[in-house]
């Protein structure tokens, strides 16, 4: 059961990068926000499920996989660094890459550490985080990229990605870290 999750996390990578997902979804901004969600919050939890021993150097401190996202992700969606990324070549790929770096880090720490309530707090945080990225980006009175992207403002496809980062992010991040909550507190039943 466990190696098949990591399998449909490699296949739901392989289609994050091989579907024509500008075609499918229109505007730039969405697609972008699909792929980074995909990495961080449906792909990379798949793979720590699923291949455990290839997630176990990634297992450090949840808290600390925690901030480092946060500043991956934060970082990433500065106006400068995201014109760099949206302009395609090594710099999509060092954004891409360090989503799924930064992914691996906050799952392999929640799930593979061994201290659920820590893990818990690791994805709680990211929730926020999440949340309050994608809040910013959908009430953002102005298209925050179009300028340094060269593009037509398109303040719509901009609240499309922060609905995508609120929908997709935020209750995976939320429910497994209230699971690990929940885990943790029975383990404290049954050592009392």
């Amino acid at each position: 059961m466990s190696r098949a999750a990591g399998y449909v996390g490699l296949a739901m990578l392989a289609a994050l990068w091989l579907l024509p997902l500008p075609g499918l979804l229109g505007a730039d901004f969405p697609h972008h926000m699909l792929r980074h969600m995909g990495l961080v919050a449906i792909v990379t939890p798949l793979l720590v499920i699923g291949f455990p021993g290839l997630a176990a150097p990634f297992a450090f401190s949840p808290l600390l996989g925690a901030v480092l996202e946060f500043i991956v992700v934060w970082s990433w969606h500065m106006p400068g660094l995201h014109g760099m990324a949206d302009a395609g070549g090594l710099a999509l790929v060092a954004e891409q890459g360090s989503f799924l770096i930064a992914g691996l880090l906050v799952w392999a720490g929640a799930l593979r550490g061994g201290a659920p309530l820590a893990g818990a707090g690791g994805l709680l945080l990211t929730s926020m985080h999440m949340t309050l990225l994608g809040a910013l980006l959908i009430l953002a009175p102005r298209d925050l990229y179009a300028a340094i992207c060269g593009r037509e403002p398109d303040l719509d496809a901009q609240q499309l990605g922060g609905v995508l980062m609120l929908g997709i992010g935020t209750p995976i991040y939320l429910v497994a870290g209230l699971w690990l909550t929940a885990r943790a507190l029975d383990m404290g039943k049954a050592e009392a």
